[in-house]
């Protein structure tokens, strides 16, 4: 009898460690329950300081997990294996996710914060009337360069890339909308261009430039220009900032003929199993001094027009990242291509890579 006891006991315990042992493998891949809010984000957009802040008010723990792509993103979350409670995507992917039923739609009235958004960046296309996302950060797709290496040049525009004297002095981030759109901008095409005929012309008009291509590449692209390894770099305007932040020669301009103003907010996937908690970091995301110190650190634009008084004012100041709502009013969204368009797009882009070897 003892014996059968003692092995009953043993079962016990042995199914309490298994189940202790699942739960923990759970909450390190993005289990949220009771007291936790899991956030899937881009990688280094967040002060992590403010999650300390939000768990001490809140006692609500943050499980923080990044992607590094939009793609990426929305693959972990179809598949549902990982509960994320929030997400950041950028806008034509919120439009794609919106249309594939991955979002659950938000309560505005647990968003009292969300008066603070600048009402430019509210209600657009890829989200009416902000039904399933709230304004994170935007910025613009621009030129980097280095006045020092380029002697009297002047960069005002795509155009101006295209100049034989800057051989093997440009990088190029690895992306095909935004290498795809200088094609298009450059000849007064929509960044949204669907005609093949013109998308063929801008692919074209791209193998000239290669010549003045030093390299495609990803991230390494920051450090690359501010140690000046290229005068210029086609890049996102926060990376330009930290760029600029690192080699104080270097400068940025919006293409005169045209480019992208993107956006990246905050949504709730169907995965989110802490709906409550979601609402409660979105909101807390949006009052102006956090949102202010979070700009501070991660360096893209604010959408918070309160949180500009709480920034330095040289930051808010600055049209390079601020700009005027005349020169925003010139700039495109990306709109969600369809998976076909997008696969030319990618075609392109990859057959101009193939030219350059």
């Amino acid at each position: 009898m003892k014996n059968l006891f003692r092995s009953f006991l043993a079962i016990i315990l042995v199914s309490a460690l298994l189940l202790f042992i699942v739960s923990r493998l759970n909450s390190s891949q993005g289990f949220s329950s009771g007291n936790t809010v899991t956030v899937y984000n881009w990688g280094d957009y967040i002060d992590e300081e403010l999650i300390d802040q939000f768990e001490e008010e809140t006692g609500i723990k943050v499980i923080y997990e990044t992607f590094d792509s939009n793609e990426a993103m929305m693959t972990k979350i179809e598949q549902g294996g990982t509960t994320y409670d929030i997400a950041v995507p950028s806008e034509y992917m919120i439009d794609k996710m919106r249309e594939e039923k991955l979002l659950i739609p938000l309560d505005h009235s647990k968003l009292p914060n969300l008066k603070y958004i600048d009402e430019r960046f509210m209600d657009l296309p890829f989200d009416p009337h902000n039904k399933y996302s709230v304004p994170y950060f935007w910025g613009t797709v621009g030129i980097v360069y280095n006045p020092k290496m380029l002697g009297d040049k002047e960069i005002t525009g795509w155009h101006d890339l295209w100049d034989k004297d800057l051989k093997n002095q440009i990088l190029l981030i690895d992306g095909a909308r935004e290498v795809i759109g200088m094609g298009l901008n450059s000849l007064n095409y929509s960044l949204n261009d669907t005609n093949k005929a013109h998308l063929r012309e801008a692919k074209k008009k791209l193998d000239t430039l290669t010549p003045n291509v030093k390299a495609i590449v990803g991230d390494e692209i920051k450090m690359l220009l501010a140690n000046e390894e290229a005068a210029i770099g086609l890049v996102w305007s926060g990376d330009a900032a930290d760029i600029m932040y690192e080699n104080e020669d270097l400068d940025y301009v919006v293409p005169e003929e045209g480019s992208n103003l993107w956006f990246d907010n905050m949504v709730i996937p169907k995965t989110a199993k802490n709906i409550d908690a979601a609402h409660q970091f979105i909101n807390f995301m949006l009052d102006p001094e956090v949102a202010a110190q979070n700009t501070e650190y991660v360096s893209y634009s604010t959408p918070n027009k309160e949180a500009l008084n709480y920034m330095p004012e040289e930051m808010v100041t600055d049209e390079r990242f601020y700009p005027s709502p005349e020169l925003t009013e010139k700039l495109e969204v990306y709109e969600n291509l369809g998976k076909k368009n997008l696969a030319y797009y990618n075609e392109l882009f990859l057959e101009f890579k193939m030219h350059r070897k």
